[in-house]
């Protein structure tokens, strides 16, 4: 059985997807990137802000769900350009308090909306 997680805190799909996909107690959430649910506006200031919304989409869409950050067992995340990564690392870092979930990050081509980050995530609860 599984349920669609859909919020107005986050930004809506850009295609034929789900923010997110409970399956029992798994969360299973879709790439975010920066865009700014309240505006539609992509935030491109810097990277750090760019992540910085990214995770803060992500936080929305756990929450919505009755999930955190604590629940989350593994992420991606896709940059435009390794070089990236420490600023990246760092602003996604902060998000965690202990018990970090394991991780994958690989640099992309071409990103939706040629943005710089994308991150997707699985949670679980139990």
């Amino acid at each position: 059985m599984k349920k669609i997680i859909n919020t107005n805190e986050a930004p809506s799909p850009i295609g034929p997807y789900s923010q997110a996909v409970l399956a029992g107690n798994i969360l299973y959430i879709s790439g975010q990137i920066a865009l700014n649910a309240e505006s539609g506006n992509l935030v491109l200031d810097s990277i750090e802000t760019e992540t910085q919304q990214v995770m803060e989409n992500l936080k929305a869409v756990l929450s919505a769900a009755g999930f955190g950050f604590e629940n989350i067992v593994k992420t991606t995340i896709f940059l435009s350009d390794m070089n990236f990564f420490p600023v990246v690392n760092e602003v996604y870092g902060s998000y965690f308090s202990a018990d970090f979930p394991a991780r994958e990050t690989v640099a992309v081509k071409t990103l939706p909306k040629n943005v710089n980050v994308e991150i997707s995530a699985i949670a679980v609860k139990g």
